[in-house]
């Protein structure tokens, strides 16, 4: 059956069309316009009373929501988690893993591939990202560091062969031996390789540049900065992103991880082309402030607290991790850092989508890509989540 958005601003990647509407049938946009005519078209017509309609928002890492983690290894957790994210405008997401043993990885592979193409409430499963385990020690942040390890040929080749080819994405530090291979052997396999939680210079980052690792994950976050040795000073992996043109970064941008100055910043230096938002958010992701949870497993994870929109530690003295939703990284791009919000959408669908290679179909507003799509005010408060022509969300 044929539908249509109508009476709606429109954002596609190059421009806001006023009074515009979106017609869509059998998953895919088909005719996108101005003044629409309710009278002369034979479907459902949505009405959408003046709100943006804009492209569903693409997440490229995010560990869970709705008090359920990606890593609990169940179907009920990635359902719910990705349920929980649909209501604030995710359509595409990638379920990402924390550091652990293969064994537990191999078990996270086959819950989502039982899960990807169920039909449910939530945004669509587009592959898994992996972030770890060949992390430097002196980086790992969250990450579990019993499971850290430097890659070898055989670990990764019979993880992707376990796989069953649903890893789009894997996160490592480049700095560790053998790293430049494994960079060469992911780009062969189609796999985005990132830079991640690394102690890495400026030499061994532009080595893995050149071996395939053009993205950086979380950045600020996890990483190495700017030190003196004998006087002179040297480039870590943050000072790597900006000088290398063509390396993308993706960003927390939640207001918290980075203050509104280097949001500014980032934003200025690399462009809307080369940032992807992402939540990176862990299962207190859609849960009510003052409310705890656990960073990590249900098993062994790490008790934290819900407070000001982000996860602490119990006593207060550092963040726990992000419980960001895509909607609020729009918002505060757009309302905290003064990104147009052409730009700050932009770095929420198609660029993402570009970076893990899914631009062809997702993304934007085109005709023939697939009609996953967003209602949502001034105030980036999303009243309609679609994906694929069908409502998964609606307020």
């Amino acid at each position: 059956m044929k539908k249509c958005l109508y009476n709606g601003k429109v954002i596609t990647c190059e421009r806001i069309i006023d009074n515009g509407y979106v017609v869509f049938e059998n998953g895919k946009i088909t005719e996108i316009g101005t003044d629409f005519n309710p009278s002369s078209f034979e479907g459902e017509k949505i009405d959408v009373a003046g709100k943006y309609i804009s492209p569903g928002f693409v997440d490229i890492h995010c560990h869970g929501g709705g008090g359920s983690d990606f890593m609990d290894g169940t179907v009920d957790a990635y359902i719910t988690a990705a349920t929980a994210h649909a209501k604030h405008g995710t359509t595409s997401l990638l379920p990402t893993t924390l550091t652990s043993t293969n064994e537990e990885l191999i078990n996270t592979f086959e819950i989502f591939n039982q899960v990807k193409d169920m039909e449910y409430d939530g945004a669509k499963l587009i592959g898994l990202h992996l972030e770890g385990p060949y992390f430097s020690p002196l980086q790992a942040g969250a990450q579990d560091p019993r499971y850290l390890k430097s890659p070898v040929k055989e670990d990764y080749e019979e993880i992707v062969a376990k796989s069953h080819g649903n890893i789009v994405r894997w996160s490592a530090a480049p700095e560790l031996p053998g790293s430049a291979e494994f960079g060469a052997y992911l780009k062969e396999q189609g796999i985005l390789a990132s830079i991640a939680h690394s102690n890495a210079k400026y030499e061994d980052v532009v080595v893995a540049y050149e071996n395939g690792f053009n993205l950086i994950t979380h950045f600020y976050s996890g990483m190495s900065t700017i030190v003196r040795e004998g006087g002179y000073r040297k480039l870590g992996v943050l000072e790597s992103g900006y000088v290398i043109d063509g390396m993308n970064v993706e960003i927390i941008a939640d207001g918290h991880h980075l203050p509104k100055e280097l949001l500014k910043l980032v934003y200025k230096s690399k462009g809307a082309e080369r940032i992807a938002l992402v939540t990176d958010s862990m299962r207190g992701a859609d849960m009510p402030d003052g409310e705890e949870s656990i960073l990590g497993s249900l098993k062994d994870g790490q008790k934290v607290i819900i407070e000001g929109g982000v996860a602490k530690l119990m006593d207060r003295t550092a963040f726990a991790g992000s419980v960001c939703t895509t909607d609020r990284l729009v918002r505060t791009m757009h309302k905290l850092a003064d990104v147009p919000l052409l730009d700050a959408v932009k770095m929420m669908t198609i660029v993402p989508a570009r970076f893990v290679k899914i631009d062809t179909n997702k993304g934007s507003i085109a005709l023939s890509k697939d009609a996953d799509l967003v209602v949502f005010d001034e105030n980036i408060n999303v009243s309609m989540t679609i994906s694929e022509g069908r409502t998964i969300y609606k307020n």
